[in-house]
């Protein structure tokens, strides 16, 4: 059976050398963005490797639910996934909603991933032995732990908030794991590390991001920022596909592969059922699995 690969946000970055490397390990590629010319170079660069399977492009506006619920049927008709790859994220400066009406950062970094494996679980059973893996962050240390609502009190700051929706992310993602064991779908978070790209090209420079007690230490902050982003993408890749298609993890699942690729221990409040019970409320009431 021919393998597969979906890779959100898989146009340039992390994501594009994700989809580099899958593809090299003769998964047949589908790259998923929202520019169709990014789309077609990053397709036009994997295809020039001589890969397996060419890759493909699919446009898809992630920061949608309805767009998610639409490329999940899409991919669904086309038979068993063997690899999903959530690598969807931002980060914002300031405030904004999602064109669902929530908050953007937690729409994109958790909910669009939420829903779009849910909705892939049916393709990914049948192309068992099959991988989910969901990229993680660092920043899920400087999250605030409450799932009540998908706004926690408090001012907006950024890397807080990306932290808090990739916190969420996290939870979920080893509670799957959990919830799948025994299934043959194996289930697995990637912490890239940091790496320069357009994410972080601009935003981590801005002091708004962070609490005001941490703006007080801007200029080491900013300097730890500038350290951690520096790297290139492709090394920051690596970990997304050690995870993906590594053969030492075949057999296991709720594995936190770290930046050096390999398996690193999770986050503490990632782990705690209370959290990933919360977390779960609420997705499911922000991101149904059927629209309306």
């Amino acid at each position: 059976m021919r393998r597969t690969a979906l890779v959100t946000a898989g146009t340039a970055g992390i994501g594009g050398e994700t989809a580099l490397g899958l593809a090299a390990a003769g998964l047949a590629v589908t790259v998923v963005g929202r520019n169709a010319e990014r789309g077609a170079r990053a397709v036009e660069r994997i295809n020039a490797t001589a890969p397996a399977h060419p890759a493909r492009f699919v446009a898809a506006d992630l920061a949608s639910l309805d767009a998610v619920r639409s490329l999940a049927e899409r991919i669904t008709t086309e038979g068993p996934l063997t690899v999903l790859v959530n690598n969807v994220g931002a980060m914002f400066a300031d405030r904004r909603d999602s064109v669902d009406g929530i908050e953007a950062s937690f729409a994109l970094n958790h909910l669009s991933p939420y829903l779009l494996t849910e909705l892939l679980m049916p393709s990914l059973q049948s192309g068992a032995p099959s991988r989910i893996v969901n990229v993680t962050s660092g920043a899920v240390g400087v999250a605030k732990r409450t799932f009540d609502a998908v706004e926690p009190p408090g001012g907006y700051y950024g890397f807080h908030w990306y932290g808090r929706a990739k916190l969420a992310n996290l939870a979920y993602t080893l509670d799957l794991a959990g919830r799948l064991d025994g299934t043959g779908v194996s289930v697995f978070a990637a912490d890239p590390g940091g790496a320069a790209t357009d994410m972080t090209d601009g935003t981590l420079h801005d002091p708004r991001i962070v609490s005001p007690g941490l703006r007080l230490l801007w200029p080491l902050v900013r300097r730890k920022f500038e350290r951690s982003t520096s790297g290139p993408a492709s090394v920051a890749a690596k970990p997304s596909i050690f995870a993906a298609t590594d053969a030492s993890l075949a057999g296991r699942t709720g594995v936190v592969i770290g930046p050096r690729a390999q398996p690193v221990a999770p986050f503490p409040a990632a782990t705690d059922p209370r959290t990933a019970e919360a977390v779960h409320r609420l997705s499911r009431r922000l991101a149904p699995l059927t629209a309306g």
